[in-house]
């Protein structure tokens, strides 16, 4: 089981992500107010904390949403979840993974902003299947994959 260590949104895509206290997340769309809001399969991101720790042994001065991630994660090896995995947050969320990783057709505002990208590679996406209100501090738990046979 793993944490919300923060929720982030922005006004436009490529941008960092500014933290807030909870933000509902909405079925098939993602995070309310999010630039990534929408029925694609990209709606909610996910990052560890490790991964943006990695970045900061690395001597850069990053904070969480950075790297334009909704959620900022700790004590959950997100990369290592199979497509499909479903995801409890808090008490009402539930997330699919949709996608690890994804490819930059070129360098973003946060690339040239922070020198370096680990979203591509340590990043994952999800959609939403149940709404709720995620706050900071919710748990986050991998459910079986036979939990959810929704839409």
């Amino acid at each position: 089981m793993g944490r919300i260590l923060s929720v982030n949104i922005s006004n436009h895509k490529g941008e960092k992500k500014h933290p807030v206290a909870s933000c509902p997340a909405l079925i098939n769309t993602g995070l309310e107010n999010d630039a990534h809001a929408g029925r694609e399969l990209r709606q909610i991101s996910l990052l560890a904390d490790e991964s943006i720790g990695k970045m900061r042994r690395q001597g850069l001065c990053v904070s969480f949403g950075d790297f334009a991630e909704n959620l900022t994660t700790a004590e959950i090896d997100l990369i290592s979840l199979p497509l499909g995995t479903k995801l409890k947050v808090g008490n009402d969320v539930l997330l699919e993974v949709t996608q690890i990783g994804k490819v930059c057709p070129k360098p973003c505002a946060i690339f040239y902003t922070v020198g370096e990208c680990v979203m591509p590679k340590e990043g994952i996406f999800t959609r939403v299947l149940t709404a709720g209100v995620i706050h900071v501090g919710d748990e986050i738990t991998v459910l079986d994959n036979n939990y959810y046979s929704g839409n």
